[in-house]
């Protein structure tokens, strides 16, 4: 297959996998990068390619397989997300300020020392705002386990506060 074949083939395709790959990630960046990365892999598999029955389910699914891997491997903490600059509080309410910034500080150590999967479901539900079909292919868990795991999680961080502050 030649690049012309290629782009043929694949590129229509473009919107519909940014999409996917947004809905899970919900990052403009993070969405490129792995389109690009499909098309990357799509192009150096493009041999194979040719015996593809459904080359759009093929593509949406490696864009699904790649953005459940980042989330994976993606070892960036919550405080990439929990971050100061989403406080919204006015830029003259200092000691507001401060107090949220320790609280959110607790909140990350809280959920850094949640068992694995509960760490990981709370930040894909939570934090990424992942359906739990998404969040089913990215840990293996079934949509029971899912909420489970994930009100084990909420309870637990939230005795930790209530034990904090009081």
């Amino acid at each position: 297959m030649d690049a012309n074949e290629f782009k043929s083939l694949f590129i229509p395709y473009h919107a519909k996998l940014y999409r996917t790959a947004y809905s899970i990630l919900r990052n403009v960046q993070d969405a490129e990068d792995i389109v690009q990365e499909a098309y990357l892999k799509l192009w150096n598999k493009r041999e194979e390619l040719d015996v593809a029955v459904c080359r759009e389910a093929y593509c949406v699914t490696l864009v699904k397989n790649l953005c459940m891997d980042f989330i994976r491997s993606n070892h960036s903490t919550l405080e990439d997300v929990i971050d100061d600059e989403r406080l919204c509080l006015p830029a003259d309410d200092v000691g507001v300020r401060l107090e949220k910034k320790e609280e959110n500080g607790r909140l990350r150590k809280m959920i850094s020392e949640l068992p694995d999967v509960q760490k990981k479901v709370m930040w894909l539900r939570d934090v990424n705002e992942c359906s739990f079909e998404e969040i089913g292919k990215a840990t293996g868990l079934n949509q029971v386990n899912i909420r489970a795991t994930l009100s084990k999680a909420r309870k637990r961080i939230r005795e930790q506060f209530i034990k904090f502050k009081g």
